[in-house]
């Protein structure tokens, strides 16, 4: 059993929100859906025989939904970061988490339709931030606060001062 698991707190789009990331991700599935039965519904004032959880893994990731009610809402305090290789995999992920409803925001940052932030990261990014020149990292840094989804190509241009 993995030892600590993400617990994700929807109003009533649990098994959606998992579905829809389960065909996002590669080597993603339900693992298990429980629903409210009498005590518990009545409990949370949720619809008997309704979705409660959802038990789901993406990319060995584990992780669980509840249809919790709209008491809370998902912030930009917590967020996944998904690392890509390519400028293909950027794209990839930027376009079907912000699908639907979803919404950029800046410096690889969005939110997908159910309101959960991510951060799509190309993981060169990351190497290029952390060279022992600080100018080429602040040029890199300076790049990607320009940026809504991160472009791999532009931020090499600037770790090379062009």
């Amino acid at each position: 059993m993995q030892k600590i698991t993400p617990f994700l707190w929807y109003d009533d789009k649990a098994e959606e929100a998992a579905n829809f990331y389960a065909s996002i991700f590669k080597n993603s599935k339900i693992l298990s859906i429980t629903r409210y039965g009498d005590a518990a519904a009545e409990a949370a004032g949720r619809p008997k025989g309704s979705v409660m959880v959802v038990a789901f893994e993406l990319e060995g990731q584990k992780f669980v939904g509840l249809n919790g009610g709209p008491h809370f809402k998902f912030t930009e305090a917590v967020s996944f970061v998904v690392n890509c290789e390519t400028q293909e995999e950027v794209d990839y992920f930027w376009e079907k988490l912000t699908a639907d409803g979803g919404k950029e925001s800046q410096c690889g940052w969005l939110k997908d339709k159910y309101g959960l932030s991510w951060q799509v990261v190309p993981t060169i990014a990351i190497e290029m931030m952390q060279d022992k020149d600080a100018e080429k990292s602040q040029r890199v840094m300076n790049a990607i606060l320009q940026m809504k989804k991160l472009d791999i190509e532009t931020m090499r241009r600037a770790y090379k001062g062009q």
